[in-house]
């Protein structure tokens, strides 16, 4: 059962009105992600996932992302509309954010502009922020999606939202 969107106050987009299928575009938002005091990414080129229900996730491009933090992780999922993901840990000395960040080495045609960006699950960084608001990551153990003032939810994750 679909729940009632929460209205959408000036200036917000409802992720109600989000496509599904998903789809992803261009944006020029100024997206950071910080941790133990260094900058794990700084862009102003990242790609957005909308899709029905969800907070969009943001995919970097690697030259916006520090060098030398990211490591292959174990492990795949499969998304119908993106393709096969590839798992990342970040890096930062001594300490290992494990399967913090995914990839599509090889997305499908429609989701393209995903090759060779990677995106970042919130909840494990000190600070996620676009265009200097601090997000608030998506429910649910399985979403990467960002929470800003800038959407209106409610958002798939939270309980009760297997079947959205």
């Amino acid at each position: 059962m679909r729940p009632r969107p929460d209205p959408a106050g000036p200036g917000q987009e409802s992720v109600w009105d989000f496509p599904r299928p998903a789809i992803c575009e261009a944006v020029d938002a100024h997206v950071v992600i910080e941790h133990a005091g260094m900058t794990i990414a700084d862009s102003h080129s990242t790609v957005r996932t909308l899709e029905t229900s969800h907070p969009p996730s943001y995919y970097i491009p690697p030259a916006d992302i520090a060098p030398d933090v990211l490591r292959r992780a174990a492990g795949s999922s499969f998304c119908e509309w993106k393709g096969a993901a590839t798992y990342w840990d970040v890096v930062i000395g001594d300490m290992v954010l494990p399967r913090v960040g995914w990839s599509y080495p090889s997305p499908t045609p429609a989701f393209a502009m995903l090759r060779d960006h990677f995106a970042f699950y919130a909840g494990p960084f000190d600070r996620c922020s676009v265009d200097g608001e601090t997000v608030t990551p998506q429910p649910g153990e399985f979403y990467g999606g960002w929470i800003t003032s800038r959407f209106a939810g409610p958002f798939k994750g939270v309980p009760g939202s297997r079947l959205w």
